[in-house]
């Protein structure tokens, strides 16, 4: 089964991200090279669009720089054991994150209740 292709601007729309994003993570290796015939589009596969969802959910997500996706990203291309670890330090954010959302979760549920609660009071 082959892998449809796709212009850069089609990937663009389809990821949510500009072409110039598309670019800027090809050049910073965060993305790899498409197929480019001298003179013509770039041409990407599903695979690539895929890749740079993943890119940008984790850029999102768990608000790391570029720099260290980079990091994440070829540690992960390595070898297993590299992988390994690539994989257990995105966990360590994620876990890292999934904390900071939770109190910050709590800290406006908090807000709301009190809220809630001066507006029963005025309305008595």
């Amino acid at each position: 089964m082959s892998e449809s292709v796709y212009r850069i601007g089609e990937v663009a729309e389809q990821t949510g991200v500009t072409t110039r994003t598309i670019r800027y993570y090809e050049e910073l290796g965060l993305l790899g090279g498409s197929e480019r015939e001298k003179g013509r589009h770039r041409l990407y596969c599903d695979s690539d669009v895929e890749r740079l969802r993943e890119l940008i959910k984790l850029r999102d997500l768990l608000g790391v720089s570029l720099d260290d996706l980079r990091c994440l990203l070829v540690a992960e291309e390595g070898d297993l054991r590299e992988a390994l670890r690539s994989i257990e330090a995105q966990l360590e954010l994620v876990c890292a994150r999934h904390g900071e959302l939770q109190r910050l979760e709590d800290e406006l549920a908090a807000k709301q209740r009190n809220i809630r609660s001066r507006l029963r009071a005025l309305q008595e």
